[in-house]
């Protein structure tokens, strides 16, 4: 294989590598609401924040039932990102940050963040 073709092969396979060590992230949120139009209003702003990031909401609900233990909060969120360097980056957004103080009237909330491992 000539100097350059193999220098190029070096490098692909070592992105791909790096692809293939990325997981996929979510970020969860538990949240009791305490002002109701606060919150819509906030809820309604959060997806424009994603879509940079790559990211996407997949589940808005309220609590039916507690299974097991004790959950105090009402409403769950999940959002999944490509990856955790996703959540990070939008999390540290000024876009998202601009939104933390209307948040925080709106809504107790224990945010987390976890990788995927399946």
């Amino acid at each position: 294989m000539p100097e350059k073709a193999e220098e190029n092969y070096s490098t692909l396979l070592i992105a791909l590598r790096a692809l293939e060590n990325k997981m996929t992230a979510y970020v969860i949120g538990q949240i009791t609401v305490k002002d109701p139009a606060k919150w819509e209003e906030y809820r309604g702003k959060i997806p424009s924040t994603l879509s940079p990031w790559g990211a996407e909401l997949v589940l808005r609900g309220t609590r039916a039932k507690v299974l097991s233990g004790q959950h105090p909060h009402t409403d769950t969120v999940v959002i999944r990102f490509p990856d955790m360097e996703s959540v990070v980056e939008w999390h540290n957004s000024a876009a998202y940050q601009a939104l933390v103080p209307l948040r925080t009237k709106a809504a107790n909330l224990d945010l987390i963040s976890c990788e995927a491992d399946l």
